[in-house]
C-alpha cells in the first residue's frame, strides 16, 4: 500500500494480471461462446449485476437487443456497450476506477449495492478451485467482488476452462456461493462432475 496525504492507494501489479484490452483476445472464441450461452440465462425484465472482465463483456454484447432489462455494473466497458440501448436501464455503481481492468472498485461500490437489488449476479473469475474456491489476482478488486457476490442469491460465474483448477493470490468466496458456472468444452470432465456432485451445475458453451 502506498500512503498518501489524507488516504492511501494500492499499487498495481501488472505482472499478475494483463490489462483487459490484452486479455480480451485470449481465448476469444471461447469467451464469445460463453457470453452467448450465459446470456440465455438472463430473462427480459430482470435486474442483473454484470461484473468486470472480458468474458462478462461478451455476455453484455449479447444483451443489447433485450427489452425491459435493468443492468447494474461496475464495468466501464459494459457501460459503454449498453449505453446506446434505449430498452435497457443501466445503473453504474461508481467508485475508484482501476485503469487496467476499467472497473470501479472500493467502498463506494459497496455503498451503491446497499441501495439496490438484483435478481442475478454475473461475474468473471480468474481461479476456480475445488478446495480454495474463487480467487482473483488483485486484492482490492477481490474485496469489491465479495460485496458483489453477496448482492444476490443467484450467482453465475462465467469463465473459460483455463480458469478451472487455478488458484490466484486473493480469495473471493467459497464455491458454495455459486449457483452456476458457464464455461467451454475444454473443462475437464472430472472437475465438472465434482461440481455437479456438490450441487453446482455447469453449462458448457460449445465452440463453433
Amino acid at each position: 500500500m502506498i500512503r498518501l496525504h489524507g488516504g492511501a492507494s494500492w499499487p498495481e501489479t501488472p505482472r499478475l494480471e494483463p490489462p483487459i484490452y490484452q486479455r480480451g483476445n485470449v481465448n476469444l472464441e471461447q469467451k464469445q461462446q460463453i457470453g452467448k450461452k450465459a446470456s440465455e440465462l438472463i430473462q427480459e425484465g430482470e435486474t442483473v449485476f454484470l461484473g468486470s472482465g472480458s468474458t462478462v463483456l461478451e455476455l453484455a454484447k449479447n444483451l443489447r437487443t433485450r427489452r425491459g432489462l435493468t443492468v447494474i455494473t461496475n464495468s466501464l466497458p459494459v457501460l459503454n456497450t449498453l449505453s446506446d440501448c434505449p430498452d435497457i436501464n443501466v445503473i453504474a455503481t461508481g467508485g475508484f476506477l482501476r485503469h487496467s481492468e476499467l472497473s470501479f472498485i472500493g467502498h463506494l461500490v459497496e455503498k451503491s449495492l446497499a441501495e439496490l437489488r438484483a435478481d442475478t449476479v454475473v461475474i468473471g473469475i480468474h481461479g476456480i478451485h475445488l478446495e480454495h474456491g474463487l480467487t482473483n489476482d488483485f486484492l482490492p478488486e477481490a474485496m469489491s467482488d465479495r460485496a458483489i457476490i453477496r448482492f444476490s442469491k443467484t450467482v453465475i460465474i462465467v469463465a473459460d476452462s483455463t480458469k478451472l483448477g487455478k488458484v490466484k493470490p486473493s480469495f473471493v468466496a467459497e464455491l458454495g456461493v455459486v449457483s452456476r458456472i458457464v464455461t467451454d468444452a475444454g473443462a475437464p470432465a472430472d472437475f465438472v462432475d465434482e461440481l455437479a456432485r456438490r450441487g453446482i451445475p455447469v453449462t458448457i458453451a460449445e465452440t463453433t
